[in-house]
């Protein structure tokens, strides 16, 4: 692509999301709803303007890893640990379930091969914490309790899909199956979820105190999307998705880790260690500031090229079995994740939202779908019954949820406490 229509491209791109984003909220619906239409629109569904270059999936991950920074910068762990085993309880049952349901359907209902169910059930499986915390945004609950809990499970999810997708590669190389390969990606993985926020804490407290010594305009911004994209390079170095290192350097910077590590060690050195470690409150409030023209930049693009890698023209819409196959598929997509949030001890409203919050599967269940298609495994009908069910698990959740907390989010059990 020459550069200049890049730029063009890049233009339509940026104000069609903008466009489709504020006509669905003006409409009722959350906007996330909007930048995913205007990619089915501009992508090779409809118009065919806009195509899923590696240039454009490169600016949407960058969207996608710098939501996900927001996401950690606002996540209280300790608040989150007051789950306690529930986001792994509900990240296991919406990861597994899925798979084992698809699995199912596709070897004993479709008569597929082995492989390929495996693939249709890959793809049932993940959740697209992306979309799930943008929902969550534009309803305005990505600070309730059962937000946290959908939180943390939907990043377990994503560390269970990467970890189900090496399995799933492997299973259908030559070489067969590699246990050894998967375990280690799965151990890596959890050395540096563990590891990563407390390094990226101690570079925080270098980042604050450079800040208090410079007043270069943008230092601060610079030192931390640095910060960012450096834990992004190590999460993908470890086998993890990329994302994942956004949401740590999240965690590291946010005021609510600070808050909840020096006030729950009750150790004698306590408030020497806040006093070091903690970034003033203002830092942080400055870096919200800089961060926010970012984020509304960046995000959509991702959003978009989740419909603009959507093609729906490769579907045969007059097939009746690519229907019976989307039908039945769906329905266990949706009612697998859905159940998710019943196997947990919490009220059954918070449950029920719990389960439907899981339910969106946007860029993660094309990428299983994409391999198995690009390893000659799924054929092309499989293929677009696949794109049917991750179209409609994407786009019709966020209307269930809004139509859920019109109705009920004014319940005791769900309504809001203070993170502080």
């Amino acid at each position: 692509m020459a550069i200049h229509e890049f730029f063009l491209m890049l233009a339509v791109l940026l104000l069609t999301a903008r466009l489709f984003g504020e006509l669905a909220s003006r409409l009722g619906a959350p906007s996330v709803i909007g930048e995913l239409l205007a990619g089915l629109v501009l992508g090779p569904s409809v118009l065919g303007w806009v195509q899923p270059t590696e240039t454009l999936m490169t600016l949407a991950e960058v969207g996608i890893i710098l939501l996900l920074f927001e996401v950690g910068l606002d996540t209280n762990l300790f608040r989150l640990a007051e789950a306690g085993r529930k986001p792994f309880v509900v990240a296991a049952v919406g990861a597994f379930l899925p798979l084992v349901l698809g699995f199912a359907a596709g070897w004993l209902l479709f008569d597929t091969s082995i492989l390929a169910a495996l693939f249709i059930g890959g793809t049932l499986t993940a959740t697209s914490i992306g979309i799930t915390v943008r929902v969550l945004d534009d309803l305005m609950r990505r600070r309730s309790d059962e937000a946290q809990i959908v939180i943390g499970a939907a990043v377990i999810d994503d560390i269970l899909g990467v970890i189900i997708l090496a399995f799933l590669y492997d299973f259908s190389s030559p070489k067969g199956v590699s246990l050894a390969s998967t375990a280690s990606i799965a151990l890596f993985i959890v050395v540096f979820m563990v590891l990563a926020p407390i390094a990226g804490k101690i570079i925080a407290w270098a980042i604050d105190h450079t800040d208090r010594k410079l007043e270069s305009e943008g230092l601060l911004i610079t030192l931390v999307i640095s910060l960012i994209m450096l834990f992004s390079w190590l999460a993908h170095a470890v086998g993890a998705p990329a994302i994942m290192g956004g949401f740590a350097a999240g965690i590291a910077l946010s005021q609510h880790f600070r808050m909840s590590i020096t006030q729950r060690l009750r150790l004698p050195f306590r408030r020497t260690l806040e006093r070091a470690f903690a970034p003033r409150p203002e830092l942080t409030h400055r870096l919200e500031k800089q961060f926010r023209p970012l984020l509304h930049t960046y995000t959509p693009i991702f959003f978009v090229m989740v419909g603009v890698s959507l093609d729906l023209s490769a579907v045969d819409w007059s097939s009746a079995r690519v229907w019976l196959m989307a039908g039945v598929l769906v329905v266990l997509a949706v009612a697998g994740k859905v159940a998710s949030g019943w196997f947990i001890a919490e009220p059954t409203l918070r449950r029920a939202a719990i389960g439907l919050s899981m339910v969106p599967r946007g860029e993660v269940g094309l990428i299983f779908a994409k391999l198995g298609l690009g390893a000659a495994i799924l054929s092309q009908e499989l293929y677009a019954v696949l794109l049917i069910v991750v179209a409609l698990s994407t786009l019709l959740p966020p209307f269930a949820l809004k139509a859920f907390y019109q109705r009920y989010g004014d319940r005791p059990e769900l309504v809001m406490r203070d993170d502080d």
